[in-house]
């Protein structure tokens, strides 16, 4: 028995989100100088939550900030340099202009914290080694007294997480006090799910279902006209573009610390990957396919008016290379499809 509708995959449940709350939306809202149609309550469940991507030209989904989200993340950052980098609209948040206090989950749930050296997720990790059957699995995130400043920019929207390993598969559900459906619900969805398939593979077991629960699930009106759009192309009958999904495979935290010195030297410019580099990183092509992003977009920010290089979209997952091009045209080449979607 699930709570709400169960989809496929992330964009089944995504384009049923925002017809609902556009067609069907139970409130109107003024929030924060943002008028919104809301629907309250609003629960659905993912079978596949590794097919997490959206491919739909409308949307103009951000891949790169998606895979940087999760590293951000995993890492345990919170600083804005970081994640400003993919998402300028982001230094906005950050009172001190160095970290983000309610949008960076890292922290929280990756960094070591009291009354012993490790981290929530560390945790809930040995918790189910030791007991698969626990309900105890769950990492809160929002904390009380991100309400004690009225003002306060940066509000954590996401309550907790919760693992449940049953049947021999790992499940996972989040918790939202609130979500904006054109642009958190996805950047969300992308993060924990990514987070779930980590956990799966640091277990040893088979993602299960995902499931997203939401007190406040709305659409800023300004965002009204994009999301016809958006369910417009998902409309037509010509087909669309859906391509493979990647697995992520078994991966440790030298794994991880690895990827974000390579983001890292991305970042700052400090380094490039070509192909024969990337090639000779220790770390698996799921992996090296990630840091090809950065690679790109690497190229975007610091050769502004210059094309990215063939090669290094030759790097990418080939959806990783639709949706690039389809977000930055003129900057990265038209994909073209080398290998089968």
């Amino acid at each position: 028995m699930v709570s709400g509708p169960t989809y496929t995959n992330v964009e089944q449940a995504y384009l049923a989100v925002l017809n609902e709350v556009v067609n069907r939306h139970q409130f109107d809202t003024a929030g924060r100088g943002k008028d919104a149609l809301e629907v309250i309550n609003s629960s659905f469940t993912i079978t596949n939550p590794t097919d997490r991507i959206l491919y739909l030209a409308a949307r103009k989904a951000n891949i790169v900030f998606n895979h940087a989200e999760a590293l951000w993340y995993l890492t345990g950052r919170d600083d804005v340099d970081f994640i400003g980098y993919y998402a300028p609209k982001l230094h906005a948040l950050s009172a001190d202009g160095i970290r983000l206090t309610g949008t960076a989950y890292g922290p929280r749930l990756f960094r070591p914290t009291r009354p012993d050296t490790r981290s929530q997720f560390d945790r809930i990790e040995e918790l189910l080694r030791n007991d698969p059957d626990t309900k105890r699995a769950a990492m809160p995130i929002m904390r009380p007294d991100e309400l004690v400043d009225p003002a306060n920019p940066d509000v954590a929207c996401t309550l907790g997480l919760q693992f449940l390993l049953r049947g021999g598969e790992l499940h996972m559900s989040a918790y939202m006090r609130g979500n904006d459906a054109v642009i958190g619900l996805l950047g969300d969805t992308f993060a924990f799910t990514f987070i779930q398939e980590f956990t799966a593979t640091r277990l040893g077991v088979p993602v299960g279902t995902y499931a997203h629960h939401v007190g406040s699930m709305h659409v800023n009106k300004l965002d009204v006209d994009k999301v016809h759009a958006i369910i417009d192309e998902a409309a037509r009958p010509a087909p669309r573009r859906h391509f493979h999904v990647d697995p992520m495979p078994p991966t440790s935290w030298d794994d991880i610390r690895e990827v974000a010195r390579w983001e890292e030297l991305l970042r700052t410019d400090h380094d490039q990957l070509t192909p024969d580099k990337l090639a000779s990183l220790p770390i698996a092509p799921y992996w090296r396919r990630i840091l090809a992003l950065f690679e790109v977009y690497r190229q975007i920010v610091h050769r502004p008016g210059t094309a990215v290089t063939q090669e290094a979209v030759a790097e990418l997952h080939p959806g990783h290379w639709w949706l690039a091009a389809a977000r930055w045209p003129g900057r990265v080449p038209p994909f073209v499809s080398t290998r089968r979607p």
